[in-house]
């Protein structure tokens, strides 16, 4: 059995009968355009589904028409898909490493820097006041802390 040929191109649809003959009629959906050609062409076509028949004499061919058309469309084969998503990838990876290692770089250099300062400035700051709150206990006062003996837990 003999197939249509259907070519989409942005919003021109060009449909070839299978018929050989040089006189054809064609039926669009209840229309007879006029073309008698093998090659019927659909200018501007509005994506909606149409049944298409071309015959010549007793020889009817029929077929049911649903392409989606577009005017801006770009048509992209398999290869071309997989090479945009391979590059997207290998582009996300390097920004990946490229973050990871200066961000690795930037804490060891403020470790490195802050490591140094404070080893100077401890000889020659005094040390620290002590709390009043965590004192040594006096032997005259005991008996306020009398209350908090360790329990075995």
């Amino acid at each position: 059995k003999k197939e249509f040929l259907v070519e989409i191109s942005g919003t021109t649809v060009t449909i070839t009968c299978p018929l050989t003959e040089d006189i054809v009629t064609w039926e669009l959906t209840g229309t007879k355009p006029t073309s008698n050609e093998r090659k019927y062409v659909i200018e501007n076509h509005d994506s909606s589904p149409a049944n298409v028949s071309c015959s010549s004499g007793a020889k009817k061919h029929e077929m049911y028409l649903n392409a989606r058309v577009c005017a801006n469309c770009q048509e992209l084969d398999a290869l071309a898909v997989t090479g945009i998503i391979t590059a997207d990838l290998l582009i996300t990876f390097g920004v990946m490493i490229l973050v990871y290692y200066f961000s690795k770089d930037r804490k060891g250099r403020a470790s490195a820097g802050a490591g140094s300062r404070p080893r100077g400035q401890k000889t020659q700051r005094p040390p620290p006041v002590p709390n009043p709150d965590y004192e040594p206990i006096r032997k005259g006062q005991r008996e306020v802390y009398a209350g908090l003996e360790s329990r075995g837990f």
